[in-house]
C-alpha cells in the first residue's frame, strides 16, 4: 500500500515488523487513524471544536466507502482494508472524544478510552475463541493505556491509568502469531506501565523487550 501520512510511533512500527502480511496493512491503517484522531485531541483547546472535528470523521465511517470524499489518505486505506468494519475504528472516535469531553481522567474515564482505542485492534485478531479473543483485547487495552499515561501530565491521573492497566483481568494464553506483533506493544506497555508511565521506546532496554516478545511470543 502506499504510505500513509501519518508518522508513526516507533513502537508501532516495531509491531508491523512482527505481522503477517495478511494483516499488516490493516493495521498499519487502524493505527495511523488511531494517530489522526490523537492530533485532533492534541490540538483542542476547545472541547467542543474537537468533538466537532471528531464527527466528521464518526460520519464518514457510517457511510458506504463509495460515498466518502476521496483524496485523504487515511479515509481511502480505511475504504480498502477497512470495508464492512468500520464500526470497529469508529468506537475509536467515541474513546478519543472522552479525552477531549472529559475534565479529569478517573477509572471510568480510562476503561471508556482503553475500549475505544482498542477496539479495531481487537476485532482484526478476533478468533471467535473467547478466552483468546479476551486475552487479545487486553493486550490491546494494555497498550492503549500505556500510551495514554505516557501522554497524560497530571501525575495523579498517570497513576491512576497505571493501576487500571496492570491490576486489569487477563487470560493466561499465549497471544496466536498473527497477533505476534500486538504482543510486542504488550511488552513494551507493561514495561512503561511498570517504571511508571514512560514513553514505551524509552531506554536501551526497549528493544531487548520488543526484541524477545517479536520472536518468543512473550
Amino acid at each position: 500500500m502506499d504510505a500513509l501520512p501519518e508518522t508513526l510511533p516507533p513502537e508501532i512500527d516495531l509491531a508491523l515488523a512482527y505481522t503477517p502480511r495478511t494483516h499488516r496493512d490493516a493495521l498499519r491503517t487502524a493505527f495511523a487513524f488511531d494517530q489522526r484522531l490523537a492530533r485532533i485531541a492534541a490540538a483542542t483547546t476547545e472541547p467542543m471544536l474537537g468533538q466537532m472535528r471528531l464527527a466528521w470523521w464518526r460520519d464518514m465511517l457510517g457511510k458506504h466507502a463509495g460515498e466518502r470524499p476521496q483524496g485523504d489518505a487515511v479515509l481511502d486505506a480505511i475504504g480498502d482494508h477497512w470495508r464492512a468494519s468500520e464500526p470497529a475504528l469508529a468506537r475509536g472516535v467515541d474513546g478519543w472524544e472522552v479525552v477531549v469531553a472529559a475534565e479529569r481522567i478517573g477509572p471510568g474515564q480510562i476503561e471508556q478510552i482503553a475500549g475505544g482505542r482498542s477496539a479495531a485492534v481487537a476485532a482484526l485478531f478476533e478468533t471467535g475463541k473467547p478466552d483468546l479473543d479476551a486475552r487479545i483485547a487486553a493486550a490491546a487495552s494494555r497498550y492503549v493505556i500505556a500510551d495514554l499515561a505516557s501522554r497524560l501530565s497530571d501525575a495523579n491521573e498517570r497513576e491512576v491509568a497505571i493501576e487500571c492497566a496492570l491490576e486489569m483481568s487477563c487470560p493466561d494464553l499465549r497471544l496466536p502469531r498473527m497477533a505476534r506483533g500486538l504482543g510486542v506493544l504488550e511488552a513494551l506497555a507493561l514495561r512503561s506501565l511498570r517504571s511508571g508511565g514512560m514513553p514505551l521506546m524509552h531506554g536501551r532496554g526497549a528493544s531487548l523487550t520488543a526484541l524477545r516478545a517479536g520472536i518468543l511470543g512473550r
